[in-house]
């Protein structure tokens, strides 16, 4: 459940990825055409990847869970703050300050990875986690 959440997220940011792509389909003149295109390929490049890396975040997120012993909705989502802070932090402050990035790009970058961390840590705990695989 936690892949299929954050993979949702992911593609809320990649939307205009696969609408470009998708009006590039329509204006192709075969369906073979367009599947040998390069933006079919980084289309389903961008997707597999974003539903690889959703898994791999959802089961390291919901690891962190069990490790802490995390069961508060408040605990989530401290644990969802601290793993946003560590991992997406020293990019949104990059692009603000080294790349001045407009903001709201980087605004919509950094909601994004808050919905990616906090909100699937607030998911995971509201879904419930399996803390002992063995029984």
């Amino acid at each position: 459940m936690g892949t299929i959440f954050n993979h949702a997220a992911s593609l809320a940011v990649l939307a205009p990825v696969f609408g470009d792509t998708y009006n590039r389909a329509q204006a192709a003149n075969s369906k073979e055409e367009f599947f040998k295109s390069k933006e079919a390929a980084s289309a389903a490049a961008a997707w597999g990847t974003s539903i690889v890396g959703s898994a791999v975040q959802s089961y390291g997120v919901g690891a962190l869970i069990n490790a802490t012993g995390t069961l508060s909705y408040k605990g989530a989502a401290y644990l969802g703050s601290l793993i946003f802070m560590a991992s997406s932090a020293p990019g949104v402050i990059s692009q603000v300050f080294t790349e001045r990035r407009p903001m709201d790009t980087v605004a919509v970058g950094a909601l994004a990875r808050v919905f990616e961390t906090v909100g699937l840590s607030l998911f995971l705990t509201w879904w419930g986690t399996r803390t002992n695989p063995f029984d």
